[in-house]
């Protein structure tokens, strides 16, 4: 099962674009509820290894689940 970026909690910190061995953490859509930039998961691509909730200094921005109610890419 793929991680989840929370998109109203992501501040767009981005070290889990660099930290992702398969490339699948992509920019939104212009800004998320608190106006910041933010990230989204390709649920296809990801492998589901951690990395990225491992490097995210936002507390509560990665869940280690599919939640596509929480992520969305246009905001």
């Amino acid at each position: 099962m793929a991680h989840s970026i929370v998109t109203n909690v992501c501040e767009g910190v981005a070290d889990c674009v660099d930290a992702c061995p398969v490339a699948c953490i992509h920019p939104g859509q212009g800004a998320n509820s608190k106006g910041t930039a933010f990230y989204w998961i390709d649920f296809d691509t990801c492998i589901d290894c951690g990395i990225c909730l491992q490097v995210c200094p936002v507390a509560g921005a990665i869940l280690p689940e599919e939640r596509p109610d929480l992520q969305k890419p246009g905001g």
